[in-house]
């Protein structure tokens, strides 16, 4: 019966071996992270305005959308829905109970 491996064969291929486990525990505890936050309660919702900066067409889905707030800081939004470039927004910072924080378009 014929041996599909070696000594020598699994010495060679470990590396690429422990590079992929590494990145699929490093993609498992990315999504352990995006459930726990999608499961803690939502604590506070404040309205902020914003202006438009830039759109992105994302998968012909939804429109990802670069803001700039008052204080000068940028956030990305994900809207399926279509806003003006240039034009003020009002847009919503929400904050979970374990200090996740994102921000929206209001509903």
């Amino acid at each position: 019966m014929p041996v599909f491996w070696t000594w020598d064969g699994l010495k060679k291929n470990a590396p690429s071996v422990i590079l992929f486990i590494g990145a699929f525990a490093v993609m498992l505890m990315l999504a352990a992270n995006q459930w726990a936050n999608d499961a803690s309660p939502i604590r506070s919702v404040g309205a902020i305005d914003a202006t438009i900066k830039s759109a992105q067409w994302r998968d012909g889905r939804y429109i990802r959308y670069v803001l700039a707030l008052n204080d000068g800081s940028y956030v990305l939004i994900d809207d399926d829905r279509s806003h003006l470039i240039g034009s003020d927004a009002s847009i919503e910072r929400v904050t979970r109970d374990n200090g996740a924080v994102f921000y929206r378009f209001p509903e």
